[in-house]
């Protein structure tokens, strides 16, 4: 018998100018959402992009 731990999960969130918080995807790795938020602050809007650890049970 085996007991696991809580998952790890990585998430991606955007602020958007009005200061409105989403979460945009949730990755595996955190090179992933890392590459993910990376692509989207490239775009040049206005919102702000971040990584976030999310543990999961």
């Amino acid at each position: 018998m085996s007991i696991e731990g809580p998952s790890v999960r990585w998430v991606v969130w955007r602020q958007d100018d009005n200061g409105n918080r989403y979460e945009v995807v949730r990755k595996d790795s955190r090179a992933e959402a890392e590459e993910v938020a990376a692509t989207l602050e490239a775009r040049g809007h206005r919102q702000i992009y971040w990584v976030a650890e999310v543990t999961q049970r």
